[in-house]
């Protein structure tokens, strides 16, 4: 798919035909753009690998030697499944950070509004105690901490042929690696057009892009507004940019 103006109007053209609009809503998000660093030696590796996003159950990993590849959420989760049914190591860039047992996703919910509430009316708000970029202690991940398998070592320097050699010169052949390592913004369709910057951003007041009429971006992060990203975030962005596009096509009749 990609994004073409052509004498203000913007056509879309996919697969299933072309579209034309005055205003393009570009909420693609991060999902459809899976990071994966680029070791050396990655393409010697004989394994299997995968990225969290391809990741569905642990079943197939059943008896196998697997190296699960970053410190967030999704990386402590999988090891948590992961570890039931395989021989697991976990690396990670630094030191994973957990919240305490009692923090659910309820609470971080409340600490998100109450962030965003502060940030409105331009008072302080210090949530480093929920910091969200911690690991959520969800059920799983408590009882791999209960089997002793939640602790992490740093990451490699490099793959060969059956595994991974880490930074002390040591080598340990692996099965499979599987990538926690996050996402890039999913904004290569409109590259035509551009405006996207070396990290895959556009210059966005609000969601509403500066560098283009008619081009709005809804849940890429703090980019298009605060915790766009998240469910949460998400529907109070996407409100103001329904009122700023229903202005927009208001002022061009």
């Amino acid at each position: 798919m990609s994004v073409k103006k052509l004498g203000g109007i913007f056509t879309v053209e996919s697969d299933q035909g072309n579209y034309l609009g005055k205003v393009i809503i570009s909420a693609t998000g991060t999902f459809q753009n899976p990071f994966v660093p680029d070791i050396p030696g990655k393409h010697l590796f004989t394994g299997q690998q995968l990225h969290s996003s391809e990741y569905k159950n642990p079943l197939p990993f059943k008896d196998k030697s697997v190296l699960i590849v970053g410190g967030g959420n999704s990386g402590a989760q999988i090891l948590a499944e992961v570890s039931t049914v395989a021989t697991t190591v976990w690396a990670t860039a630094k030191e994973p950070q957990f919240l305490p047992d009692d923090v659910d996703g309820r609470v971080l919910f409340d600490v998100a509004s109450a962030k965003y509430h502060a940030m409105k009316e331009g008072r302080e708000f210090n949530a480093a105690q929920y910091n969200i970029g911690n690991i959520v202690m969800v059920p799983p991940v408590k009882q791999a901490r209960d089997r002793g398998v939640l602790h992490a070592r740093e990451t490699f320097k490099q793959f060969y042929k059956d595994g991974v050699i880490w930074h002390d010169g040591s080598s340990q052949p692996f099965d499979v690696v599987i990538w926690c390592t996050g996402f890039g913004f999913a904004t290569g369709h409109l590259k035509d057009l551009g405006i996207i910057n070396e990290d895959g951003k556009v210059d966005c007041e609000g969601t509403k892009a500066l560098k283009l009429n008619g081009l709005w971006l809804v849940g890429y992060g703090s980019f298009t507004g605060f915790a766009s990203a998240t469910l949460i975030g998400v529907g109070r962005s996407a409100r103001q940019t329904v009122t700023e596009i229903i202005e927009y096509l208001n002022n061009d009749l």
